[in-house]
This record gives structure tokens, C-alpha cells and sequence, in this order.
């Protein structure tokens, strides 16, 4: 009988600090915006590469992201989308 409620009590703390984990996950997950900075969107290029739209300042950058370095892409004016970004450095946007 002991033994039985030793493995409830191991599973109710697994299961805690699985949903404490899940909540700590997705509240980082969703805070994408700190003061005067703030990911507008993320593009996902595989293998650990991605372009972002970041907004600093009241200017908007397009960074190409990998785990080796950050580089800035572009300067993106206020309504602009990715191809006109791509087109004007010369990249055909598919």
C-alpha cells in the first residue's frame, strides 16, 4: 500500500512540474515584445535559420538569424512586405 502511494505522489509532482514548465514555455513563447523593441514576424528557413522583422526605434530592420551571427538584411519602410524587400537586393522572391 506504501508503494502505491509513493508512485501517486511521484506522478502528481511529474505532472506539476510539467504544467509549471508548459506555463513558464508558453508565457516566454508569447512575450515577443520588451519596450522599444518587438518581433513583428519570424521566417523559418531551416536548419537553425530564420529572417526576422524586427521594429526598434521607429525603423524597420530585416535580419537573417543563425546560430553563428545576426545580420542585418535590409532596412524595410513602413509597409513594405519581404519580396519588395528581396527584389530590391536583388533576390527573386518565389
Amino acid at each position: 500500500m506504501s508503494s502505491a502511494r509513493g508512485l501517486v505522489a511521484l506522478l502528481v509532482v511529474v505532472g506539476l512540474l510539467a504544467a509549471v514548465l508548459w506555463l513558464l514555455r508558453r508565457g516566454l513563447a508569447t512575450r515577443r515584445t520588451t519596450g522599444l523593441l518587438s518581433v513583428e514576424t519570424a521566417l523559418s528557413l531551416g536548419e537553425r535559420r530564420t529572417l526576422v522583422v524586427v521594429s526598434v526605434e521607429g525603423r524597420r530592420l530585416l535580419l537573417g538569424v543563425t546560430p553563428a551571427s545576426v545580420s542585418l538584411v535590409t532596412e524595410l519602410a513602413r509597409g513594405d512586405a519581404f519580396e519588395g524587400a528581396l527584389t530590391a537586393q536583388g533576390s527573386p522572391a518565389s
